[in-house]
């Protein structure tokens, strides 16, 4: 008698190099992400970062949603639907972006590659087919099209990352820009590489068809064998994003289109993204929210904390003096920095007090009792971690 799994449905789908990450997650430690099984660790988070910090680290990013748009009417719909002005990007480069709904909330961000005259590729976080499909509407020489499933991605991240893809044969890859393209054949495909990432370090993307995943794998395994190349998971990537400054969906921001509270969800300019919104070029999503609030300035702001003492700040209340009688915002992200030997943190603060006093109450837990400190903090423009070799032409290559 046959049977059938009654929950085939519901069991998460396994990522095109799940069978050479499930091996080296010694801890079972498992998550999921847009229906993925995907790895939160693989043998302890701290020991991952300092792969990243130090050598180098593959992270699967196959559950990223990822949508070609093609046709005479892509560059114009794109424009039309991000802040930023896409007219701007060159073949074979990479932006930065972010788009919003007409109260100029934003929805999500995301990367935009150019990969041809009316060719381009749109990544992000979160499933956004339904959005795209409604900022089509009225482009007649368009295709928007889900390639989530057809294309496998492999973030490389690290110091040593330049020199493992020399090793592996990709011809003057120390010469690729950040934010830029290349292409190599490989076993008779295209393997595209852009040097981008989430770690805000020295690193590199790699994108192939789905069926050549393994092959990927493993000759960037036996060329990074001498490089200190080992995969991460969630919680090593969140360290680093933080370290860089970079903003995490539900954490430094919620979607709008989840959101269920009103203004609960944020604007670019609340994330310190204004720089993403360009008013130069014809009208966009979110247009006339946005320069009203431009001209009016964002209720919060987010900012960059170096916090005294050694306490993260984790879900700390912001006020403006000692005595904690006035919250003035809350801390988003928070961490103790091994690479820049500091207690920092992400935290949305009352634009109006950024000029004065901030400080944070911290409770921690110590041998299973709770203890308080109420901490100084110094607002930080910089990232906490930006070496140079981040954006180094060439890239370090040993």
């Amino acid at each position: 008698m046959e049977h059938t799994d009654p929950f085939a449905g519901e069991r998460l789908k396994l990522s095109p190099f799940h069978a050479r990450q499930a091996p080296m997650n010694l801890r079972d430690a498992w998550s999921s992400w847009n229906s993925y099984k995907f790895a939160d660790y693989y043998y302890d988070a701290q020991y991952e970062y300092f792969c990243i910090r130090n050598t180098c680290g593959t992270y699967d990013i196959c559950p990223m949603q990822k949508y070609e748009i093609r046709g005479a009417d892509a560059l114009a719909m794109l424009n039309r639907m991000v802040t930023r002005d896409v007219a701007k990007l060159k073949l074979d480069r990479v932006t930065y972006c972010c788009w919003c709904t007409d109260e100029g909330r934003m929805i999500d961000d995301g990367t935009i590659f150019r990969l041809g005259d009316d060719h381009y590729m749109l990544t992000c976080g979160s499933p956004c087919l339904a959005w795209l499909r409604q900022s089509a509407l009225g482009f007649t020489e368009l295709t928007v099209r889900d390639i989530s499933e057809e294309r496998a991605g492999l973030s490389l991240q690290g110091p040593t990352a330049c020199a493992v893809l020399k090793a592996m044969g990709l011809a003057a890859i120390e010469q690729l820009k950040p934010f830029g393209i290349l292409h190599f054949d490989f076993r008779g495909d295209t393997l595209m590489v852009s040097r981008t990432g989430f770690s805000g370090d020295l690193g590199y993307e790699l994108w192939i068809d789905r069926s050549l995943a393994l092959d990927l794998w493993d000759a960037l395994y036996s060329a990074g064998e001498h490089h200190g190349i080992h995969p991460y998971g969630e919680a090593a990537t969140n360290m680093a994003r933080l370290e860089a400054g970079f903003i995490m969906p539900a954490m430094e921001f919620n979607e709008a289109l989840k959101t269920v509270n009103f203004q609960l969800d944020q604007t670019p300019f609340e994330l310190n993204l204004g720089w993403l919104v360009d008013f130069r070029k014809p009208h966009f999503n979110g247009r006339s929210a946005l320069l009203r609030e431009r001209d009016k300035g964002p209720k919060y702001t987010l900012v960059k904390l170096d916090i005294e003492g050694n306490k993260p700040a984790n879900d700390a209340i912001l006020y403006a003096d000692r005595r904690c009688k006035g919250e003035i915002g809350y801390v988003t992200s928070a961490m103790w920095s091994p690479a820049a030997k500091a207690n920092i943190a992400l935290a949305m603060v009352r634009t109006k007090y950024l000029a004065g006093d901030i400080f944070a109450e911290i409770y921690y837990p110590k041998e299973l009792r709770p203890y308080r400190k109420v901490a100084r903090c110094t607002v930080r423009d910089k990232p906490f971690w930006a070496p140079a070799r981040t954006r180094q032409t060439p890239a370090p290559d040993r």
